[in-house]
């Protein structure tokens, strides 16, 4: 065996491979679109199972890419902006209002909601190792976290996290979906909780906000979708899932979506995808899937959906699939439509693919990991 071993550093060598397998197991939780005043592509920021809030610009990543280059093999871009924004997973990112003065929204397993000015954040310089509280990186300005329990004795319950966020900009509040099986509604400008809903008997995955009739509709690990007034805070629609047949029980509620008009939902529990009238209050339509839904979203009056398979399904109202696209990650958790009508995935091992409206590959590029 040939080599000199003298120079062998073990714990370089350790932390080398520490390194190669979290940037092959890092996973992107959510994407979503800058605000922008013109239709053309711009900015992409994500949030990532390291904890980390990250931008990438699209017209960068396609002019980078060298000639004859295959989507087959992403490469890994530098973000032009970078921040650790939470202790543990990112899993939600969201914009308060438009423009330069919009806030970038983001919460986590940490329990915390936290907000950076988008026009502070664009401008940091990247990649940033250190944190965002040490140095002289940016603070956020909104810093929320969710309330704890007592328990005998006074003891408190963990910090319930957030997997998912909506924003009201007219009525100046922010939704979150908890791990305490309750959804909590906070006021912007004094950080304090305006309304708690309490029903679910399971912690939440998902929230959407219906502005048009001051509702808001949640998603749960029990089964169910619930629509509820954010006047009362009651619930005032159960909505039921479908039920696996095998373990006979309801399968939870991963991912809902509303269309422009609020007047449908779409709502995935497990290997199905139901859509919803919802002045009806009637299931229209059905869908079985190959694999786990993890994200849908409207596009007009179609649904695109991502899962546990590496393909962009489009479907119609009727439950029908339209089309499928093949996408890079082999495990997608976030799809987001661009005005455009450019797609973002994002999923397993950091990756994002870029999708134009016709199907086509922009790009496809791997996230910077912590």
């Amino acid at each position: 065996m040939c080599g000199d071993a003298t120079n062998w550093d073990e714990d370089a060598y350790r932390e080398s491979i520490l390194k190669e397998r979290e940037i092959q197991t890092l996973t992107v939780f959510r994407t979503a679109w800058a605000p922008s005043s013109d239709v053309s592509l711009n900015t992409v920021v994500v949030a990532s199972s390291d904890g980390s809030i990250a931008s990438y610009s699209i017209s960068s990543c396609i002019s980078n890419l060298p000639l004859g280059f295959s989507n087959a093999k992403a490469q890994q871009i530098e973000p032009t902006a970078f921040l650790q924004g939470h202790d543990g997973p990112a899993y939600d990112l969201k914009f308060y209002g438009n423009g330069e003065d919009a806030l970038l929204l983001s919460c986590g397993d940490d329990g915390r909601i936290r907000g950076w000015r988008w026009k502070e954040f664009s401008q940091l310089e990247a990649p940033i190792s250190l944190k965002v509280f040490s140095g002289n990186h940016i603070q956020p300005v909104v810093d929320l976290v969710n309330p704890q329990h007592k328990g005998p004795w006074g003891a408190l319950s963990p910090i319930p996290e957030n997997n998912a966020i909506a924003v009201d900009t007219q009525g100046g509040c922010i939704f979150s979906a908890a791990g305490d099986s309750c959804a909590y509604c906070w006021d912007v400008e004094t950080s304090k909780i305006r309304m708690v809903f309490k029903g679910h008997f399971d912690y939440l995955h998902c929230i959407v906000p219906r502005n048009s009739t001051n509702q808001i509709i949640t998603g749960s690990e029990d089964g169910t979708a619930r629509i509820w007034d954010c006047k009362s805070g009651k619930c005032i629609q159960v909505i039921g899932s479908a039920k696996d047949k095998k373990l006979k029980r309801s399968l939870c509620v991963s991912c809902i979506a509303l269309d422009s008009s609020e007047s449908w939902l779409a709502c995935s529990n497990g290997q199905s995808l139901s859509v919803w009238n919802l002045p009806a209050s009637e299931c229209v339509s059905r869908s079985s899937c190959p694999a786990s839904i993890q994200d849908v979203i409207f596009d007009d009056n179609q649904i695109l959906a991502v899962g546990a398979e590496p393909l962009l399904s489009r479907f119609d109202i009727n439950g029908t699939i339209l089309s499928q696209i093949p996408c890079a990650p082999q495990s997608a958790f976030s799809v987001s439509i661009h005005p455009s009508g450019v797609t973002a995935v994002g999923g397993y091992g950091g990756l994002v693919d870029i999708i134009s409206q016709f199907g086509s590959h922009y790009c496809t590029f791997r996230c910077k990991c912590v």
